[in-house]
């Protein structure tokens, strides 16, 4: 397998730190109700370079990808599931 170059790291390090700016600069944007939507999808993206990259998953076996697919989709069960109780609660 191919493994990653100390170049490789280097960018992802600048674009980690280039998500950072960006997340730091759209708290202090009002987007309204897109503020929550902006901030997952920065998020998504920062934690997709992190799990690549430096957890060495774009070079590794496709069953590790196959788990990391379960793991995601157990965390989207989770997310629906907590979502969900706090949005049938009655707020008073």
């Amino acid at each position: 397998m191919n493994e990653p170059s100390a170049r490789t790291y280097l960018f992802t390090g600048i674009a980690l730190l280039a998500f950072l700016g960006l997340t730091i600069a759209a708290a202090y944007v009002n987007l309204g109700p897109l503020n929550t939507g902006v901030a997952m999808a920065i998020s998504f993206a920062k934690g997709a370079l992190i799990v690549l990259f430096f957890m060495h998953i774009r070079y590794s076996k496709p069953i590790l990808w196959v788990f990391v697919g379960a793991g995601f989709f157990w965390l989207g069960i989770m997310l629906v599931l907590a979502m969900s109780d706090y949005m049938s609660r009655g707020w008073n």
